[in-house]
C-alpha cells in the first residue's frame, strides 16, 4: 500500500479544498502501509472482495464510511478546527485487480482570509501520507506549492505557513506591521536601547545637545540596521551584543564627569549606533522579512524605531526633567543616581553576554 497523497487548497475566496488520492479499499479494511503486499493482511478476502467492485458500488459503500473518516481527520486553522464536508468522490473502475486502486476523495470547508497558517491531521489508522498545500490567488493568476511533508505517525503536520499568496500583507498592513515592531522593539521590549537612550539624554537637559546625540545615533543604526538586513554585513551576536551592553555603560559614566558634549561624545554615540543597527537587524531578520515590500518593511522598522526613541525622550523630559529649574541640583539628584544605576546594569550585562556567548 502506497502512502495518500492529500493536496490541501487555500483559495482567497476563502474556500479551502482537500484532495485525498488513497485506496477506498485500505480504508475500508483497515489496511494501511504496513503491508507491502495487501495478500500479507488478516482481511485480504474483504480487500479483494471491495476491489472488484464497480465504481458505483464501491461508492456507495464508501458513502457509510464518511462520518468515520470526516471524524477520524482533522483541519485546524491558526489552532482552531475547520468543519469540512464531502464535497466529490471520484472511484475508477477496477481495471486490474492485483493493483491499489486510488479513488479521489474531495471534502471543502471555509477558510478566513485572516488565517495565517493550518495543520492537516490523518489517522495512523488510515495510513501514512504525504501532504502539501496549495494557495491560490485566482483573480491576480498567482499560485503557490509547498514542499511535502510526509508524516508517518499518528500525529499533525507542521504548520502551512500561508503568507505567500493567501495571507499575503497588503503595502499598508506591511507599514503598519513593522512601524509597530519597530516601536515595541524599543518600548516596552528593548531594555538595553532604552538606557542607551536615556544615557545620551542625561548628559544635558538642553535641546541642542540632546538633538546632536540622538541624530548621530540615528544615522549610524539606520546605516548598519540596511546593511544588516540586506546581509552587506554581517558580525556574530557573540560580539555585538556584549558590546552593546558596554555602550550602555561607556554613556552612562561619560555623564558622570561631564555635563556638556566634549569633542569624543558624538563619534563615540555614531560608533555606538552603529552595534545597536546590528542588534536591530538580528531581531528583524528573527522577525522575518515580506519579499515584495521589504524596502517599505525595512524603512517602517526604522521609522518605529525613532517613534519609540523620542517617546522615551519625551517621557523622560516631561516625566522628571521638565520639573527641575536648577541644572546643579538636576544633576546631583537625576543625572548622578540614574547614570550609576545604567552603568551598572549596562557592566552586568556586558559580563552576563560575555558568559552566556
Amino acid at each position: 500500500m502506497k502512502p495518500a497523497l492529500i493536496e490541501i487548497s487555500a483559495n482567497t475566496t476563502e474556500v479551502v479544498e482537500i484532495e485525498i488520492r488513497a485506496s477506498l479499499e485500505a480504508l475500508l479494511t483497515g489496511i494501511n502501509g504496513q503491508y507491502r503486499n495487501t495478500q500479507e493482511a488478516p482481511n485480504s478476502d474483504q480487500y479483494d472482495h471491495y476491489r472488484a467492485m464497480e465504481s458505483a458500488e464501491l461508492e456507495a459503500e464508501f458513502k457509510k464510511f464518511m462520518p468515520t473518516l470526516l471524524e477520524g481527520v482533522e483541519l485546524k486553522l491558526d489552532g482552531a478546527p475547520a468543519e469540512l464536508q464531502l464535497k466529490e468522490l471520484v472511484v475508477p473502475p477496477p481495471g486490474y485487480t492485483k493493483v491499489p486502486r486510488n479513488s479521489v476523495i474531495i471534502l471543502k470547508g471555509r477558510i478566513p482570509r485572516e488565517t495565517q497558517s493550518l495543520t492537516w491531521y490523518y489517522p495512523m489508522a488510515f495510513g501514512d501520507h504525504a501532504t502539501r498545500v496549495r494557495q491560490v490567488d485566482e483573480a491576480n493568476n498567482e499560485w503557490h506549492w509547498s514542499s511535502h511533508q510526509w508524516v508517518k505517525e499518528d500525529k499533525p503536520t507542521e504548520p502551512f505557513m500561508l503568507n505567500e499568496v493567501f495571507a499575503k500583507p497588503s503595502f499598508a498592513q506591511v507599514v503598519k506591521t513593522y512601524t509597530l515592531g519597530g516601536f515595541q522593539h524599543i518600548l516596552p521590549k528593548g531594555l538595553d536601547h532604552i538606557l542607551f537612550v536615556l544615557g545620551i539624554f542625561l548628559l544635558s537637559r538642553r535641546l541642542k545637545p540632546i538633538a546632536l546625540q540622538i541624530t548621530m545615533f540615528t544615522i549610524a543604526h539606520s546605516i548598519t540596521l540596511a546593511m544588516g538586513t540586506l546581509e552587506i554585513i554581517s558580525i556574530s551576536p557573540r560580539i555585538v551584543e556584549p558590546l552593546v551592553a558596554l555602550s550602555i555603560a561607556y554613556v552612562a559614566i561619560e555623564n558622570l564627569f561631564s555635563s556638556k558634549i566634549n569633542r569624543f561624545r558624538l563619534p563615540v554615540v555614531f560608533g555606538f549606533g552603529l552595534l545597536h543597527g546590528l542588534g536591530f537587524a538580528t531581531m528583524l531578520s528573527e522577525f522575518g522579512m515580506p519579499t515584495d515590500d521589504f524596502v517599505a518593511a525595512l524603512l517602517a522598522f526604522n521609522v518605529g524605531v525613532e517613534l519609540g526613541q523620542l517617546a522615551v525622550v519625551l517621557i523622560a523630559y516631561f516625566g522628571v526633567a521638565y520639573w527641575f529649574s536648577s541644572e546643579k541640583l538636576y544633576h546631583r539628584i537625576v543625572v548622578v543616581p540614574a547614570s550609576l544605576v545604567i552603568g551598572i546594569m549596562g557592566m552586568i550585562w556586558f559580563v552576563d553576554r560575555l558568559a552566556i556567548f
